[in-house]
């Protein structure tokens, strides 16, 4: 395979240059049609980057548990991979990799082209944006990352480095991450969300019970299962399934792409085998678990290998946001754990501290964040790959996204800059353009086809950017939750661009609760505020195609990109 071949992307099935000049209508139209056959049109180059990463990641495990004094070589894997020491170094270097922007939310299929990464880039460097839970804390309240935020940072790694290192995990020294972890996600959610707390967080909570600790592990890990489950009963997740295979790198085969849908080209909703695919993957996500959890000692190993098809199927598909390490341990825990250690009774546990705190954390948190989204992050419901999932839309009139390179203190530029360096201007612009696609792909996203002519008035004027890309550029991780690049975000942008009335004008839009009927969304103006806000019915939103069926606004030069 020549080099030029593997960093190329796949060309659109049309003429971008003639694209640009057709009605926004029928641009959206024409994207999400290349998206039904071609995907996100990633280069191989992208999807070797992913395999060199999770190589990395692994092999720096298996160098971790070398320290361990009840742990060998790397030579003598198959002797001591399920040892507790073994799960307990997976758990936490997956936190440390995660948390420092090098697993969920990195690479190019993130929009993190050059460099590839954030997080720790970010978060080590005074004067970044960051998003803080409470305004009001002290010190910790600014939406400007300080010296303090920073040495917090520094020591969060330095005493998960002291772990990983030790020959021995105990509660003493797992201590100071339980300590540090909540009180940098007061001070910078994106921090507490990217290191993936709402599992390793847990999973570390459960080590301060050592005669409890494999039993509590048991819990977490059927916790997410089953509540990643419960979170597809619903609309969205056909649409999500018809998405993940027309960009899957493995499963993507022409004939399954058009497949998928009702009637491809004209007709992109998901078809029957979406939605079988759909139903039935949530009922096998219901059914491993069980097994593992109530099964007879000779089905574990059934449930194990249900599990392990369950997420080899969703990691050969690559998804946008790539949580590939993330289902590395899914796995691997999974077989450790369960294969493993059938000794470990999860409903021996005794001590009522544990047992509140699971309850807390696998219970009362996604009920909580499922009944009523606004307020909980996506991560803390475990609502994963369910397609119901807030979002947002930034719209920049003219060249006002080159105020974000200009007035903010960041480390990656702007998304067509980074592409910039390997391509000419019309291949970036194409490659940022089938994000438009992706949204408009997912059954939430139909509800732009009446926000965007509220928005603005003629959106060729406008720039389209997913709030996906602008928090990636501006805060330094992105991964699916919109609350990040939500009116907080919004505000700490206008404080330092001061964008004029109509130069940069907002789309929200909430989850759908569970139980209810309706999205929840609000269209902000940067200067002036809230201008529109409003619920949308999701079973209307069924009913349409991907693309929005009237003029929004009259042709033009630019595109939506």
């Amino acid at each position: 395979m020549k080099l030029k071949s593997l960093l190329s992307p796949r060309s659109l099935p049309f003429d971008f240059e003639e694209w640009k000049t057709q009605p926004f209508p029928q641009r959206v139209k024409m994207i999400c049609q290349a998206w039904a056959v071609q995907g996100y049109g990633a280069p191989p180059s992208v999807y070797l980057f992913y395999l060199l990463k999770i190589g990395i990641y692994i092999g720096l495990w298996l160098w971790f548990c070398s320290f361990s004094t009840d742990l060998g070589p790397p030579s003598d894997l198959g002797k001591w991979w399920f040892h507790p020491d073994a799960i307990l170094k997976g758990i936490i270097w997956s936190m440390m990799f995660e948390g420092m922007g090098l697993a969920s939310g990195s690479g190019p299929l993130t929009g993190r082209y050059l460099p590839p990464f954030g997080g720790f880039l970010y978060f080590l460097r005074p004067g970044t944006l960051k998003i803080p839970t409470f305004a009001w804390i002290p010190l910790l309240g600014r939406d400007q990352r300080s010296w303090l935020d920073v040495l917090l940072y520094a020591a969060h790694l330095f005493f998960l480095l002291r772990l990983l290192i030790a020959p021995e995990i105990t509660p003493e020294i797992v201590f100071p991450t339980l300590i540090l972890l909540p009180v940098l996600g007061l001070s910078d959610r994106s921090i507490f969300l990217s290191a993936r707390a709402e599992h390793y967080l847990i999973a570390l909570i459960c080590v301060m019970f050592p005669d409890e600790t494999l039993g509590g592990l048991k819990f977490v890990w059927i916790g997410i299962w089953v509540w990643a489950a419960t979170s597809k009963l619903n609309l969205h997740f056909p649409s999500v399934v018809g998405v993940m295979i027309s960009n899957s790198p493995v499963l993507g085969f022409l004939f399954l792409r058009k497949m998928i849908y009702r009637s491809y080209p004209d007709d992109l909703r998901p078809g029957n085998l979406a939605k079988f695919m759909a139903h039935g993957g949530t009922v096998v996500e219901y059914l491993f678990p069980m097994i593992l959890l109530f099964g007879p000692g000779d089905w574990v190993w059934i449930g194990l290998l249900v599990m392990f098809g369950f997420h080899l199927f969703i990691t050969s598909n690559v998804p946008m946001g790539v949580p590939i390490e993330w289902n590395f341990m899914m796995v691997y825990g999974g077989f450790a754990l369960f294969g493993g250690h059938p000794e470990a009774n999860p409903f021996a546990l005794h001590s009522p501290l544990l047992i509140g705190l699971l309850a807390t954390s696998l219970f009362v948190l996604p009920v909580l964040g499922n009944l009523f989204p606004k307020y909980f992050s996506f991560l803390l419901s475990m609502r994963y790959y369910a397609g119901n999932w807030a979002y947002s839309v930034w719209l920049f009139k003219g060249k006002a996204e080159e105020k974000l390179d200009e007035q903010i203190n960041k480390v990656s530029p702007t998304v067509l800059k980074q592409l910039a360096l390997f391509y000419d201007p019309s291949t970036a612009e194409s490659i940022v353009s089938r994000v438009v696609a992706f949204r408009h792909m997912h059954l939430h996203g139909r509800a732009l086809h009446d926000l965007v002519p509220r928005a603005v008035d003629h959106i060729d004027q406008y720039t389209w950017r997913d709030g996906e890309l602008v928090a990636g550029v501006v805060l330094g991780w992105n991964f699916g939750d919109a609350h990040l690049s939500s009116e907080a975000l919004l505000a700490a942008v206008q404080k330092r661009c001061n964008y004029a009335e109509g130069e940069l004008r907002c789309i929200f839009v909430e989850s759908q609760p569970f139980f209810g009927k309706e999205m929840q969304w609000r269209i902000h103006d940067a200067k002036t505020g809230r201008i529109a806000e409003g619920k949308v019915k999701v079973r209307e939103l069924a009913g349409r195609m991907p693309w929005p069926t009237v003029q929004t606004s009259a042709p033009g030069p630019q595109s939506a990109k």
